[in-house]
């Protein structure tokens, strides 16, 4: 208890600065889901608890020293998502002392997924917002095309007809990014597949976030082509925040079940066994 109030009191200010940016900036409004789905994430590994260690075990002090170290080297050079990310270290140590490592290997997985709580550095936000704002439009426009509308695009600008659909950064879909980062990670979690199944739900991550948000604008320029510009707006900034993620959980759940098309668990069967239960 002494400990983790000693934790909140230190990390106060970060967990303020957090909560101010997930109110903030809409990429990061899930940062509020975040502790709770990871503390679901142990409940629902709960029966291989491996039981509490029996002393202290003094090796956790080495994370809880590389926290304090990540703490100075961010307010040294400004630097916050460093100092939101020692967090992380800081919470594996204090498991690590005071329960044990088994129990640090297994809490691991809800330890690693509060990552995705803290905000990135602009310019990491930068580098994935340009190459998806960039990648959206252009596969929104051949997307539009093929369903026969007349769109053109220039820059992030698509053209379609009377209309201008601009693909803001906001909308270069790095909220659905994050958000199916953490349906794939949920999923690998507390699902119980093999290596290669749940190394081919990571690797779909980048792909099934562009075709949720192309969808998106898509839908959106449909929705001027043929409803009104009204419904076009109210579907991009209400609704579509809403609809996304579970269409994005929708694919993942197509691709697990072709997969099980694909390849199909075979049951041993004993042929002794079935010729005695023949012969009674």
């Amino acid at each position: 208890a002494a400990l983790l109030a000693i934790g909140v009191w230190a990390y106060w200010g970060t967990l303020l600065e957090m909560v101010q940016t997930w109110d903030r900036e809409p990429d990061y409004s899930h940062g509020y889901l975040i502790l709770p789905v990871a503390l679901y994430f142990l409940w629902a590994r709960r029966e291989s608890f491996p039981g509490w260690s029996s002393g202290v075990i003094w090796a956790g002090l080495c994370l809880i020293g590389l926290s304090i170290s990540m703490r100075y080297v961010a307010g040294l050079l400004f630097l916050g998502a460093v100092d939101g990310w020692s967090m992380i270290p800081w919470i594996a140590g204090a498991v690590w002392l005071l329960c044990g490592t088994r129990v640090l290997f297994w809490s691991t997985p809800s330890i690693l997924f509060l990552l995705l709580m803290v905000p990135m550095p602009y310019r990491a936000e930068r580098m994935l917002s340009v190459p998806l704002q960039s990648i959206a439009t252009k596969l929104s426009t051949w997307t539009l095309q093929l369903l026969g509308q007349p769109a053109f695009a220039e820059g992030n600008v698509i053209l379609l007809g009377e209309h201008r659909l601009q693909v803001e950064e906001a909308c270069s879909g790095l909220r659905i990014f994050m958000g199916i980062i953490a349906l794939a990670f949920a999923y690998v979690v507390v699902t119980r597949r093999t290596w290669w199944e749940r190394l081919l739900l990571i690797l779909a991550i980048l792909p099934i976030a562009l075709i949720a948000n192309s969808t998106r604008i898509v839908a959106t320029g449909l929705l001027y082509q043929f409803v009104s510009g009204e419904a076009a707006q109210t579907f991009s900034h209400d609704l579509a925040g809403w609809v996304m993620i579970p269409f994005a959980a929708l694919l993942f759940a197509v691709c697990l079940g072709y997969l099980g098309l694909l390849y199909r668990e075979e049951e041993t069967v004993d042929a002794t066994s079935l010729v005695r239960r023949a012969a009674t």
